[in-house]
């Protein structure tokens, strides 16, 4: 049924409900600010779409043409994954809508995104990791917190956003733990490497305590050089950096470090339920995708269980 709205009112119905929305993500659902933020920035611009097509449709009676339409219109300028994460947004929204009795039914039901193949991750083997890290200039302003940053990628497996939000009273040095906020705020305890512990110390008591820090900032690790939080983009930076000096041709980014994490562990021996618990995994079968990489892994265990190899 039309509500005949014009199409500035049903813009701000839109945008009213979208900030509902976003409450509703991260105080219910619990999901992380990232998500938060991509999920909101995708229904933004259906309600973007809406308002400059002059169709006047708000939350309530959006129509499945309508959405249909919206896909279409921008699936051609951005990737298959961008696709499927934006309709994943507007089918949470929909559902959101019929959780806060606003609606009935969704209109995004029968929306189906594009069929994604699994890509096998990037990962670096030991001595290119090695490379890297001899690499780091430890005599820069900047070379022992770089150094401690990859130590701990690669030591612990932590996600980008993990690491950008550790904290020092999340480091436990006797105990060689830390304490690690996750996706959708959920924590692990994830080992402190050596090498990780070593130059986090370093770092922390050398270099670090001589910096004028932000009052905001005062428990947060890793600061940039004004003393404040250190971002995702200068984690890439700083990555992507250190590959180019090393001579690392591959395309690799902070994940490649928790992507070798894990795949290292498995071919040392490590069992899947213990990688999942480290990587913080809700799935195990997100942590099955490390079995692919490792061939001589799935060799050995050819080779040891099955009946016509014995």
């Amino acid at each position: 049924m039309k509500l005949f709205l014009t199409p500035k009112q049903c813009l701000l119905s839109w945008k009213t409900t979208i900030i509902d929305y976003k409450f509703y993500l991260k105080i219910e659902r619990g999901l992380s600010e990232n998500t938060v933020k991509n999920y909101s920035f995708d229904i933004n611009g259906l309600a973007d779409y809406i308002f400059f097509k002059k169709i006047e449709e708000s939350p309530k009676n959006c129509s499945k043409e309508t959405l249909q339409e919206f896909i279409y219109q921008y699936s051609k300028s951005i990737s298959a994954n961008s696709q499927a994460r934006r309709i994943s947004a507007i089918k949470s929204f929909f559902n959101f809508l019929i959780f806060e009795n606003i609606r009935t039914d969704s209109p995004a039901d029968l929306i189906e995104g594009p069929k994604l193949g699994r890509k096998l991750p990037v990962t670096l083997n030991l001595t290119e990791i090695e490379k890297i890290l001899s690499g780091i200039e430890l005599n820069h302003p900047q070379g022992h917190r770089n150094r401690a940053i990859i130590e701990t990628l690669y030591g612990s497996g932590l996600r980008v956003s993990e690491l950008v939000n550790l904290t020092l009273s999340n480091i436990f040095f006797e105990e060689d733990i830390i304490r690690v906020t996750g996706k959708g705020n959920k924590q692990r305890l994830v080992p402190l490497g050596n090498y990780s512990k070593k130059f986090i110390q370093i770092y922390k008591d050398e270099i670090r305590i001589l910096k004028k820090i932000k009052k905001k900032d005062n428990d947060i690790l890793f600061l940039n050089r004004n003393g404040q939080k250190i971002t995702r983009a200068m984690i890439f930076n700083i990555i992507r950096e250190s590959a180019i000096k090393a001579g690392i041709k591959k395309k690799i980014s902070p994940h490649t470090f928790r992507h070798s994490f894990a795949t290292h562990l498995l071919e040392n021996g490590a069992d899947l339920r213990s990688i999942q618990l480290l990587m913080g995994h809700e799935s195990i079968i997100t942590t099955e995708i490390y079995t692919h990489l490792d061939k001589k892994h799935l060799k050995k265990a050819m080779e040891e269980f099955h009946p016509r190899n014995k």
